[in-house]
C-alpha cells in the first residue's frame, strides 16, 4: 500500500470519528472499517464527475448500510460533489445535507435514500436490471452510451433481512453482470458477534444464487487486493458479484472490533488517540491533508475528463448517426416522457359492458405502453390475474434484456424496491409492479420509501376489498387502504369504472415525485353516467347534478354503483348527492371552495354525509358523519354473499340513509363542518406559523 493511500484511508478514518463526534450521534464503525475499500474503489474503479452528479453514463454507488453515510459524505466531499466540509460538521442536524441516513434528494452524490438494511442492495438490483435494458435500447455497435457499473456496500445486517435474499435470487437468475456487491464482512451487529445470530457461509449462499464471489481477507489495509477483487467483480459480465471483505469495525479506535463502536460516538479521548496512532493533529478537527486533497483532486480531474470525452462522443457521432436513440437518451435523462396528448386513453358511456377494473386497467396499460416506451414492468407471479402483461413485448431474460415485461417471481418486498432501483436510474423510466392489494404488507418496507424519496413508482393493485371473495381474510386488503392513505407522499386511487380507471392511470403517471397505488376489482362493475377521464383530476366529484341535497353519499370503486342504485331508490323520498371520492390526495389539494361545493349542501348548509366502501372506515371519518365499511376482518364466501353479510347492498344503503337523515334532522347540533377547518400549517408543511 502506497503512502498516499494509507494517508488517505487514516485521514478518512479520522473524519468520520469527527463527524460522529461532533454530532454526539451516529456510527462510526462501519465508516472507519470500510474506509480502505471506500478510498480504492473512489481513487481507482469509479466513474464519477462531482461536477455532474447526474451524468447518465457514471458508476452508481449505493450504500445499503446507510447507518455508514457518514463515509459516504466524505468520499462525496472528496470528490468534488457539492456538499462543502461545512455540511459534514453539520452531520445529522435539521436542514443539513448529511443527514442520518442517505436522502437522494437532499445530498448531491447519493443515488437512492437508504437506511433499513437490505433495501439499498435490492435498489442496487433494479439499477442494474435497467442498466441492462438500456444498453439494449441504446448502446450501437458504434458508441456504447452505457457501459456503468452498478456497486452497493451492504452489512451483515443487510445480509440478514429477507428482501436482499429475494433481490439476491433475482439478480442471480437473470445473470445481471452490471451489479457489484460488497459486503462488509466485520461480523457485529448491535447486540454483539455475529455467532449468536447469523453463523450462515455467504459465499456459499451466493454462489448457489448463481453470484460470481471473491474474498479479501486483508480488508484493513490491502488496497491491492481490494483493487484486484473490484477489477475481477467489474469484468464479470454474465452474473452479478459479490466481494467479501474482511474488516475491523471501528479500525483504530480503542474499542475496534466490539458492538461498542457500531452505533455511538467514541468520545473525544479515544478520537484524539485515534489521530495519535495514525499521525494526525489529536487537537485538531475535520482535517483534511494538504496531499489527499491533491490526490483527489487529480483523481476527480481525471474523471471529470472522461466524462466530457463522453459528452463530446454522445454529442457528434452518436447525435448525428443515431437522432432518433439521441432524442430518446434526452428524454431519459430529462424525465419528459410523458404524452402530451391523453386522448388515445379509453373512454366509456353508461350501458357498456360491466367490467373489472382489473381488466379496464388490462386496457388501459396497453394504450400507455404504445405511448411511452419507457413504461416497463411486471408483476410477482400474478400477471395471468393482475392482467398487467405488455402483450406487444416479451420479458426481460439472461442475456436479453430488450422486453419491457419484468417476471418477478413471489418476491413482493424484492419487487417494490426493485422498482425504486429502476425508477432511480434514469428519471424517464416509469416502473410499474403489481400484486395483489393485500401483499403491500409485503412489500411496505420498500414501498415506503417510495415515498420518502419521491419515488414516482407504480402500484397496480388488484382484488382490492372483500369482492375477492373465497380466498377470505387473509387476502382481503382491509386495512391496507387506510395504511396507504396515512403514509405522506403518496397517492392513491380507487376507480369505480372504466372512465375512473383511464383517469387514475392518467393523473398517477402525471405525479413525478411520488408513488401511486391504482386499487382494482376483481368482480364486474358498471359503467357510471356522470363520470369522466378528468374529472379524476380533482380526486373527489359528484356524478349527479343534485344542487340541494339532504344527504350526501359518498363511496369510491366498487362501492360508487352501489350507492348510485341507492340513491334512485331513495329518490322522491331523500335529495341525494352522490360523490366519487377517487383519489383523496388529489381531493386535499383543491381550494376549499370546491372540497365545499361537493361534501356540503346549497349555499354552503352542512348536511349529513355517508360514506360506503368495503374496507376499514378508519380516516373517513374526516369526510362523513357516519360510515359503512369494514371494523372486523372479513370471511371466505362468495362476493355477494360477503357483501350481504357486511352490509354492502343497496337495500342496507338505503335503510342507512334514512336512519341517517332522520337522526341529523332531530339532532342538526351534532353536524359538524367536515370540510372547512382552519388552515394551522404553512406551505403544507408540517410547520405552524408564526
Amino acid at each position: 500500500m502506497s503512502d498516499i493511500d494509507t494517508l488517505a484511508i487514516n485521514n478518512i478514518r479520522c473524519l468520520a470519528a469527527d463527524v460522529v463526534q461532533t454530532a454526539d450521534s451516529g456510527h462510526p464503525g462501519m465508516p472507519m472499517g470500510m474506509a480502505p475499500v471506500a478510498h480504492t474503489l473512489f481513487s481507482r474503479v469509479l466513474n464519477f464527475d462531482g461536477k455532474d452528479p447526474k451524468w447518465f453514463n457514471r458508476d452508481r454507488w449505493l450504500l445499503s448500510n446507510g447507518h455508514g453515510c457518514a463515509l459516504q459524505y466524505i468520499m462525496l466531499h472528496l470528490g468534488g460533489y457539492d456538499l462543502p466540509l461545512d455540511e459534514l460538521k453539520r452531520f445529522r442536524q435539521v436542514g443539513s445535507k448529511t443527514p442520518g441516513h442517505p436522502e437522494c434528494h437532499v445530498t448531491p452524490g447519493v443515488e437512492v435514500t437508504t437506511g433499513p438494511l437490505g433495501q439499498g442492495f435490492a435498489n442496487a438490483v433494479g439499477m442494474a436490471l435497467a442498466q441492462e435494458h438500456l444498453k439494449t435500447v441504446l448502446n450501437t455497435p458504434e458508441v456504447s452510451v452505457i457501459d456503468n457499473t452498478i456497486y452497493a456496500f451492504c452489512g451483515d445486517g443487510c445480509l440478514m433481512e429477507g428482501v436482499t435474499s429475494e433481490a439476491a435470487s433475482f439478480a442471480g437468475h437473470l445473470g445481471l453482470g452490471s451489479l457489484v456487491v460488497v459486503y462488509d464482512d466485520n461480523k457485529i451487529t448491535i447486540d454483539g458477534s455475529t455467532d449468536v445470530t447469523f453463523t450462515e457461509n455467504v459465499q456459499k449462499r451466493f454462489e448457489s444464487y448463481d453470484w460470481h464471489v471473491v474474498v479479501v481477507e486483508r480488508g484493513n489495509e490491502d488496497v491491492e487486493s481490494l483493487h484486484k477483487a473490484l477489477e475481477s467483480a467489474k469484468s464479470t459480465k454474465d452474473k452479478p458479484s459479490l466481494v467479501i471483505v474482511k474488516t475491523t469495525i471501528g479500525f483504530g479506535s480503542k474499542i475496534q472490533g466490539t458492538a461498542k463502536v457500531h452505533g455511538a460516538p467514541l468520545g473525544w479521548a479515544d478520537i484524539e488517540a485515534v489521530k495519535s496512532k495514525f499521525g494526525f493533529d489529536p487537537k485538531e478537527k475535520f482535517v483534511i491533508d494538504q496531499k489527499v486533497q491533491d490526490f483527489y483532486k487529480q483523481v476527480n480531474d481525471k474523471n471529470h475528463k472522461v466524462k466530457q470525452e463522453w459528452d463530446e462522443k454522445i454529442n457528434t457521432t452518436y447525435k448525428n448517426q443515431y437522432p432518433e436513440k439521441y432524442a430518446l437518451l434526452q428524454k431519459l435523462t430529462s424525465g419528459d416522457v410523458l404524452p402530451k396528448d391523453w386522448s388515445f386513453l379509453p373512454s366509456f358511456k353508461p350501458g357498456d359492458d360491466a367490467v373489472a377494473t382489473r381488466k379496464l386497467s388490462q386496457q388501459v396499460l396497453q394504450k400507455l405502453a404504445a405511448a411511452i416506451p419507457e413504461l416497463i414492468g411486471g408483476s410477482a407471479d400474478l400477471a395471468a390475474s393482475n392482467l398487467t402483461w405488455i402483450e406487444k413485448s416479451k420479458a426481460m431474460d439472461k442475456g436479453d434484456f430488450s422486453g419491457r415485461n419484468i417476471n418477478f417471481g413471489i418476491r413482493e418486498h424484492g419487487m417494490a424496491a426493485i422498482c425504486n432501483g429502476l425508477s432511480a436510474y434514469a428519471p424517464g423510466i416509469i416502473p410499474f409492479c403489481a400484486t395483489f392489494l393485500n401483499f403491500v404488507g409485503y412489500m411496505a418496507g420498500a414501498s415506503r420509501l417510495s415515498s420518502v424519496s419521491e419515488v414516482p413508482v407504480l402500484y397496480v393493485m388488484t382484488h382490492d376489498s372483500i369482492g375477492l371473495g373465497e380466498d377470505g381474510p387473509t387476502h382481503q386488503p382491509i386495512e391496507i387502504v387506510p395504511m396507504v392513505r396515512a403514509t405522506p407522499n403518496s397517492f392513491l386511487f380507487r376507480p369505480a369504472d372504466g372512465n375512473e380507471t383511464s383517469g387514475a392511470y392518467k393523473y398517477a403517471l402525471l405525479q413525478r415525485k411520488s408513488p401511486s397505488y391504482l386499487c382494482l376489482s376483481r368482480q364486474n362493475l358498471p359503467q357510471l353516467e356522470g363520470t369522466s377521464i378528468d374529472a379524476v383530476a380533482k380526486g373527489g366529484y359528484a356524478l349527479n347534478d343534485e344542487q340541494d341535497p339532504e344527504l350526501i353519499l359518498v363511496a369510491t370503486g366498487s362501492e360508487v354503483s352501489l350507492i348510485v342504485d341507492a340513491a334512485k331508490q331513495l329518490k322522491g323520498e331523500v335529495r341525494v348527492r352522490v360523490v366519487s371520492l377517487v383519489c383523496w390526495e388529489l381531493f386535499e389539494k383543491q381550494s376549499q371552495d370546491y372540497k365545499l361545493s361537493v361534501l356540503n349542501g346549497k349555499d354552503g348548509k352542512i348536511v349529513p354525509v355517508l360514506s360506503v366502501e368495503a374496507l376499514s372506515v378508519s380516516g373517513w371519518d374526516k369526510y362523513s358523519h357516519v360510515q359503512i365499511g369494514m371494523r372486523t376482518f372479513g370471511a371466505s364466501g362468495p362476493a355477494k354473499d360477503l357483501f350481504k353479510k357486511f352490509g354492502f347492498t343497496t337495500e342496507n344503503v338505503v335503510k342507512r340513509s334514512k336512519q341517517v337523515v332522520e337522526f341529523y334532522s332531530k339532532n342538526q347540533n351534532a353536524l359538524g363542518n367536515l370540510v372547512l377547518k382552519p388552515n394551522l400549517y404553512d406551505d403544507d408543511e408540517n410547520v405552524v406559523p408564526k
